[in-house]
This record gives C-alpha cells, sequence and structure tokens, in this order.
C-alpha cells in the first residue's frame, strides 16, 4: 500500500537542507567523542533525509498539513 504524499516544493528542500545540515552535525559530534548528540543528529538526518527523498512525512499527516499544493 503506497503512501500517499505530504511534503512538496519548499517543505521538501528545507527539510533536505537539514538533513545534510544534520548529518555534519552528527559527524562532527562522533568525530569529538559527543555520542549522544551525534546519535541524535544523526537520526533528526535520517528522518528528514527520509521525508525529502520519498515526500512522505507521518507528523504531516497527524497534523492534516499537506505541501504539495502546485507540486505535479
Amino acid at each position: 500500500m503506497p503512501l500517499e504524499r505530504n511534503v512538496g516544493g519548499r517543505d521538501r528542500l528545507v527539510r533536505a537542507a537539514l538533513a545534510v545540515l544534520l548529518t555534519v552535525v552528527a559527524a562532527r559530534a562522533l568525530r569529538r567523542r559527543k555520542r549522544p548528540a551525534g546519535l541524535l543528529a544523526g537520526i533528526g538526518a535520517l528522518g528528514l533525509g527520509f521525508n525529502a527523498t520519498t515526500c512522505v512525512c507521518g507528523l504531516n499527516r497527524l497534523l492534516g498539513v499537506d505541501t504539495t499544493e502546485g507540486d505535479d
């Protein structure tokens, strides 16, 4: 059962940019042996990257938010 897209446009671009930023933060934190901060940033990066790649966000679905209007 495919999930209905609810992430698009600027929202998708912002999520992708934040995923890249959090990946850098995670790598730096882990290199400095700050494991909890690195793991949290890494988990955030994975979540935002998943959202940007699949155009699906569970929180958007729960809140009834759809940012794909106008996307084709």
